[in-house]
């Protein structure tokens, strides 16, 4: 396994919509592998493909272990996945490993059911809820070339963009 580098704002792949992986085989296991071992030493709770300047459908989410929850952490690896359902409502303070420094409230749902596949190109579903449900909407978005702050309100998105350019000089959002 090989750390990634990760890409950093405004890096022109954060806003690209990404490709369906068609081909399961032993470099989308290698490439799933060293993006979870790139989340894991950033430290991070999901990844996902264009972060590492790869154009594909493709994140790891490991939200780890609550002890007040009883929750045990587990690697999620989806391919092409999908939102097929959402409901509820949550407001969670996001931050992102390519825009580091930067963290804010963003509304999401706070329940959704994703339809993906595996590594093997098994399909999968998963149902998730709270910080779970938010990493893999986070994820998502990244895969479809949206960013966190994006689903700022005006006041709040403005706040992040004079942020944004005064630390990288520039603001794309």
């Amino acid at each position: 396994m090989a750390l990634l580098d990760i890409v950093l704002y405004p890096d022109e792949i954060l806003r690209m919509e990404s490709s369906e992986v068609d081909v399961f085989d032993d470099d989308l296991k290698k490439l799933v592998n060293d993006m979870a071992e790139t989340m894991y030493d950033a430290p991070g709770i999901g990844l996902a493909a264009p972060q590492v300047n790869i154009n594909k459908k493709i994140i790891v989410v490991d939200i780890g272990s609550d002890e007040e929850t009883q929750r045990v952490g587990q690697l999620y690896t989806l391919i092409n996945p999908k939102i097929v359902e959402s409901s509820g409502f949550i407001k969670y303070e996001e931050g992102c490993l390519s825009i580091p420094g930067v963290r804010e409230f963003v509304e999401r749902p706070s329940n959704v059911k994703v339809e993906a596949q595996d590594e093997t190109g098994k399909q999968i579903k998963v149902e998730a809820e709270g910080l779970l449900a938010v990493c893999l909407q986070h994820e998502i978005d990244h895969i479809n070339g949206t960013l966190f702050i994006d689903h700022l309100s005006g006041l709040k998105k403005k706040l992040a963009n004079k942020k944004l350019i005064k630390m990288f000089g520039t603001s794309k959002g």
